[in-house]
């Protein structure tokens, strides 16, 4: 049952909640941290920890990347950032870091415009496949089309389609749209795809076939979507619907489980922890690893969103270094703000609830309660 808000009197609204919103309780069964389980698995690949690196140039990197797999998550390289770009990107990278806040989104303009290179996605990839852990890359719709030969050849374990907001409907008078439902058919490499952050929306990239949805819109805290274009989607409803739409699946299809994975809104522990509360499987991490003293944004954080060329709906965002990737995920933490020790906090949580696994935690109990500023 849904709670409508009266506008005004030609329009209704449904009261939505943001992660900042929600907290987990606890429940009459403790465990000990060390008892818990935060492994994940996607089709045949498994993982120690539910978190994916998110494919933004701030972030993944082929370097970062194979850090993460070493460190039991999956990273997944944006195959239309600088990487696939330019053959030396590292001093592009540190000079959008540098850049003033005024020139910075003009400058990422400008170093975007080069073409993206079949050369370089297969060197980058190789890369990564040479340092023996999981391959995945990503690509939005409008590129998936011209380049997934390349990608699959080059050789992908896992292969993501990731944009502002992804539809299994999309039209277009001017060009053949990716059938998504075809394309997912015809690949011999799970696919995982969004953003999606409604019940239908999802439901329908289901049905394409995808291993798993990603929930979201727009680049996190990088995003200007709201400023922009006027569109927001918070993330703890969006999870819970997209969970929802995963559980009618699971009966439509006879049994097929499709992974959701939250992307966006999880810059502190708490909400990282929180989308697992709210039925997400794993975790698409941006802001996090961006803050790792690996990354490739040095301290500053943006997404594919920020340079595009005739709408910018993205900023470069300052977030600082607090640890190693290995910190920020494992600890030990010297902070109190959410920012290192992520898994140590959901392992944490899960204890205080009693779940063993992840799967079992998605049945922990919340409430909605007004965030405070402690």
């Amino acid at each position: 049952m849904t709670q409508e808000t009266e506008i005004g009197l030609g329009k209704s609204g449904r009261m939505c909640y943001s992660l900042d919103d929600v907290a987990i309780v606890p429940s009459r069964r403790t465990r000990d941290p060390e008892d818990v389980s935060t492994s994940w698995q996607v089709d045949a690949y498994e993982f120690d920890i539910p978190v994916i690196g998110a494919p933004m140039d701030s972030v993944m990197s082929p370097k970062t990347v194979i850090e993460l797999g070493r460190l039991g998550g999956l990273g997944v390289l944006d195959l239309e950032g600088l990487w696939t770009r330019y053959d030396d990107p590292e001093p592009l990278l540190k000079e959008i870091a540098e850049a003033p806040a005024e020139e910075s989104t003009a400058r990422m303009q400008q170093l975007y415009t080069a073409p993206i290179r079949a050369d370089l996605i297969t060197q980058r990839l190789h890369e990564i496949r040479e340092a023996g852990v999981t391959v995945a890359g990503a690509l939005t719709p409008q590129r998936t089309q011209e380049f997934y030969s390349t990608v699959i050849e080059a050789g992908v374990d896992l292969f993501v389609i990731r944009g502002t907001s992804v539809s299994a409907e999309h039209v277009s008078r001017t060009h053949e749209p990716l059938n998504l439902k075809k394309f997912i058919y015809e690949l011999d490499v799970p696919v995982i795809v969004g953003g999606a952050a409604t019940y239908q929306a999802a439901l329908h990239l289901m049905r394409t076939g995808a291993a798993g949805v990603l929930v979201g819109i727009g680049g996190g805290a990088v995003s200007t979507m709201r400023t922009t274009i006027g569109m927001h989607a918070p993330m703890a409803t969006a999870i819970a619907d997209v969970a929802a739409a995963r559980r009618d699946y699971m009966d439509e299809s006879g049994g097929r489980y499709v992974h959701v994975i939250a992307d966006g809104g999880t810059g502190t522990s708490g909400n990282f922890v929180k989308s697992f509360a709210l039925g997400a499987d794993a975790v698409m991490l941006g802001v996090p690893l961006a803050r790792a003293t690996e990354a490739p944004g040095h301290g500053e954080h943006w997404g594919a969103e920020a340079r595009h060329a005739e709408l910018p709906r993205g900023r470069r965002y300052h977030v600082g270094t607090v640890g190693d990737m290995d910190q920020i995920l494992f600890g030990p933490s010297n902070r109190t703000d959410g920012s290192m020790n992520y898994i140590g906090a959901l392992r944490r949580a899960m204890a205080y609830t009693g779940y063993i696994d992840v799967k079992e935690f998605q049945r922990c109990g919340v409430v909605v309660t007004p965030y405070e500023q402690i």
